[in-house]
């Protein structure tokens, strides 16, 4: 959002910081229906339009306040946790439950982060292993049996192992009649 007040002036930012708080505070959030200022200050903040009419004042009395109050909090906390269960609904279509147990041969995801500067390859293998898993620390958490030369902690998260599945041991061959090359060179 920054970005885009500030354009060609990038060096104003801090200038325009003000401005794109107020935009953003002022906007309707998708997930509550209501934009920020609404919700901490129950009404949204008067714009350049909104002061030159100045508001007739009206006395309403403490507990109708409250209870305008409390019912919208209510309605925000409502229209959040219907969006959160939109998110999880959506989120859990793609969502595997995945295990090890000691002993299972998994394959290692790596990550340049994991690893000290210099070592890490673009050029590398994407996943190394298979290696055993030693022991489950928590559902998320797994202690791998990974050789000392890799320099990294042998702890890893579920998301950076996926099961060993060996390589198949069925004989390919092929004869003369199904390649497309000759033997003489492509005569």
């Amino acid at each position: 959002m920054l970005r885009c007040v500030v354009q060609e002036h990038p060096k104003l930012w801090d200038e325009l910081l003000g401005q794109a708080e107020f935009a953003y505070n002022s906007m309707t959030n998708r997930s509550t229906g209501r934009s920020p200022f609404s919700i901490v200050y129950t009404k949204n903040p008067n714009h350049t339009v909104d002061l030159a009419v100045l508001p007739k004042c009206h006395s309403k009395s403490a507990t109708d306040f409250t209870a305008q109050f409390s019912s919208m909090l209510e309605e925000v906390r409502a229209k959040l946790l219907e969006s959160n269960a939109k998110y999880k609904e959506q989120a859990d279509k793609s969502r595997r439950e995945r295990s090890f147990k000691p002993g299972d041969l998994v394959m290692i995801r790596v990550r340049r982060e994991r690893f000290p500067p210099g070592t890490y390859s673009k050029l590398s293998k994407r996943k190394i292993g298979p290696y055993a898993v030693l022991k489950q620390i928590n559902p998320n958490a797994y202690v791998i049996d990974l050789p000392k030369h890799y320099n990294t902690t042998s702890t890893f998260n579920i998301g950076d192992l996926a099961a060993y599945h060996p390589p198949d041991t069925a004989i390919t061959s092929l004869s003369s009649s199904d390649s497309d090359s000759s033997v003489d060179g492509g005569e």
